[in-house]
């Protein structure tokens, strides 16, 4: 991984910009936010996250830098993914409030004061945008997307009607304290509230049609997006407490076959002695499976226990306040 200079100084505003062979809209969006910065009086930083293009983008970039001593970025030697660009993004970001943005122009950063207001005045953790009205393909993008939106807001409990939008802001401590990786960037706001951030907002913002290029985004986004969702939703209910699940499973499971072996017995040792070997009866075999299979369940559950535990050393906590600590 290759960067251009990151300077550790107090700023208002980090706006992460991630992006993949976006040659065309970067110059365009760059003029755009320091026209808005400008007007605003913000002092601020843009950290274009080159996610491995494999156009001119990131000689575009390196331009910027020389021009404007505020661009900064970061360039993968590959394409690692939009979680990755994020994740580097925030390591490196170190206004007291982070924005993100898609670098295709169809987030407008005339929504940056608002959003670095409800973050500063209103004191949200995070504020996610919500393209109400979309420009995108009915079918490809937005039934796809308003399932997913739903799906997403049934299973983790947090009440936003864009998840997958990519213009968001966030506290400082928030972008800190949050790991996103695979394709997580999705669930951002899910991986806030299991951190602790609890207070989500969300801005009605203006969605723009694509000027260059084409999406990045095919159709697979949204399968392999339910399959995270999956993924979260487990981790955020039993992630702390595997035993809760697989060792009431195995429980449930062993009962159920423990259940069928005393049945076998007490039939043929007093109903029907005579009757047919307990192996030639269906039941054992239930009882069998059901039994092995809930043991499995409950040593999982066990193991995972034994892990959690084992890594507490090495837990973070996120602490909110302190008091005479130096």
């Amino acid at each position: 991984m290759k960067s251009i200079k990151l300077d550790t100084i107090n700023m208002n505003i980090s706006v992460v910009i991630p992006l993949l062979n976006e040659e065309e809209s970067l110059k365009e969006l760059h003029d755009w936010i320091v026209s808005v910065m400008q007007s605003n009086s913000y002092s601020y930083e843009i950290l274009f996250i080159d996610d491995g293009s494999t156009d001119t983008s990131w000689n575009v970039i390196s331009k910027l830098s020389e021009l404007n001593e505020n661009v900064k970025g970061i360039r993968f030697l590959k394409n690692f993914g939009k979680s990755q660009a994020l994740h580097a993004g925030f390591e490196k970001a170190f206004g007291d409030v982070v924005i993100t943005m898609d670098a295709d122009l169809q987030d407008n950063p005339e929504e940056i004061p608002g959003l670095y207001q409800m973050i500063i005045t209103d004191k949200f953790d995070l504020v996610s945008g919500w393209k109400k009205k979309r420009y995108d393909s009915v079918i490809s993008k937005n039934l796809p997307s308003k399932l997913f939106n739903w799906a997403a807001r049934r299973t983790s409990g947090v009440k936003l009607n864009d998840f997958n939008c990519g213009l968001k802001a966030y506290a400082n401590l928030v972008v800190k304290h949050i790991d996103v990786y695979g394709e997580m960037h999705r669930y951002i706001p899910v991986l806030a509230q299991n951190a602790g951030f609890i207070k989500i907002g969300e801005k009605v913002v203006q969605h723009q049609a694509r000027k260059y290029g084409t999406t990045k985004f095919g159709m697979n986004r949204f399968i392999n997006g339910f399959l995270d969702l999956l993924t979260i939703w487990f981790i955020s209910r039993f992630g702390r407490r595997p035993m809760h699940l697989f060792g009431a499973l195995g429980v449930i499971m062993f009962i159920i076959g423990f259940g069928f072996a005393f049945y076998l017995g007490v039939d043929k040792l007093f109903l029907n002695p005579s009757g047919r070997l307990i192996t030639q009866r269906p039941q054992f075999y239930i009882a069998l499976a059901t039994m092995i299979i809930g043991s499995q369940f409950f040593i999982a559950g066990f193991l995972g226990e034994l892990i959690l535990r084992s890594k507490k050393q090495q837990q973070r906590y996120h602490i909110k306040d302190q008091l005479n600590l130096s």
